[in-house]
């Protein structure tokens, strides 16, 4: 009977089951899984945090991802995990609907099995008895499709935060400190004021796995960035603050990942950018802005804070289409010119 319920939970509610407070709801009410399996999980997390300096967003999704397989597969022991079982889970998560209502993407079916494999390889090395992980073959990812500004798109944008109230001011810091640097939207909502050194025009950022990185700033950005430390009188720490809200001690000010999407998305509308312009779409054209610069593709790695430069190759397939775009439409016209006289 629990079995025909977990298969039901898994089929009628799978866009919640991807919620944080519906995985712990689901922990809770099945004591079965709060024995060994929910050990084994807890223990793997703390394995990814402690060895492997997995960031917390890694750590939800990992947790997400396989108490989802615990509730498909109905099982109390990792001995229970077969290639059988593996099988059918696969077809359940290529039958699966997103909150959307459309199928998970292939890619995002692949992170739900990369999680699982990456938890059977921790048994493993704990040699507890379950499903051998290379029995899980994993498919290539696709190549995203980076949907990127052009030039003259991304001076709009920058052009937008015209006004010189605070609002105005912090906005325009705010996008040419992110096109300047290349920092992740939640890289830049982080920075404090004292991490900023505008004399010299660097300072040390925290990125992915706890790894330290420096970035530098354009003039641009040092003065937008003084521009808006000017006007400033609050006395909050972080760099980029909310001007909305009357400040007090027990305020929290600093801006969150979210309310910066929305204030990208708002200037794009009005620099009349009729791409989807996202803080990392900034990220995208920083890349590429270098490369096609002549910047080698390891130091824009290391300015990325990229773990693996096959990320950073991802800029480079947009460039090659670039360039031969240029060699096209610029490369030996004159003799085109004379075949068609």
């Amino acid at each position: 009977m629990q079995y025909i319920i977990n298969r039901l939970i898994v089929q009628v509610v799978p866009a919640e089951a991807q919620h944080p407070f519906f995985v712990k709801l689901f922990l809770r009410r099945n004591e079965r899984y709060n024995g060994y399996m929910q050990k084994y999980i807890d223990d793997f997390l703390e394995y990814l945090e402690i060895e492997k300096n997995r960031s917390p967003k890694t750590l939800e999704n990992y947790r997400r991802y396989l108490v989802y397989f615990i509730a498909f597969a109905s099982i109390t022991d990792p001995a229970g995990i077969t290639a059988e079982l593996v099988r059918t889970y696969r077809l359940q998560l290529h039958r699966k609907e997103g909150g959307s209502g459309a199928r998970l993407k292939a890619n995002t079916q692949m992170y739900y099995l990369i999680a699982l494999r990456s938890f059977l390889k921790y048994l493993q090395k704990r040699d507890v008895k379950t499903l051998a992980p290379e029995k899980i073959e994993l498919g290539k990812l696709r190549e995203r499709e980076l949907d990127f500004l052009e030039q003259a798109e991304m001076e709009r944008l920058l052009a937008a935060p015209n006004g010189n109230d605070i609002t105005g001011l912090r906005d325009r810091a705010m996008l040419e400190t992110l096109f300047s640097t290349g920092l992740r939207v939640s890289e830049l909502c982080s920075l404090n004021r004292k991490n900023i050194n505008l004399a010299t025009g660097e300072f040390a950022v925290l990125g992915k796995g706890g790894k330290l990185r420096v970035v530098f700033l354009s003039d641009r950005a040092k003065d937008a960035l003084k521009a808006y430390d000017d006007v400033r009188e609050d006395i909050d720490d972080a760099l980029f603050v909310r001007h909305d809200i009357k400040q007090n001690a027990r305020a929290d000010l600093r801006l969150t990942p979210r309310s910066i999407q929305r204030m990208i998305k708002k200037y794009a509308v009005k620099a009349g950018v009729v791409k989807k312009v996202t803080p990392h779409q900034l990220r995208h054209f920083f890349a590429t802005d270098l490369l096609q610069g002549g910047a080698d593709i390891r130091s824009v790695q290391a300015m990325l804070g990229h773990a693996s430069i096959t990320t950073t190759q991802i800029y480079t397939h947009y460039t090659d289409s670039k360039l031969k775009e240029i060699h096209k439409k610029f490369h030996d016209t004159k003799r085109d010119e004379k075949k068609e006289d």
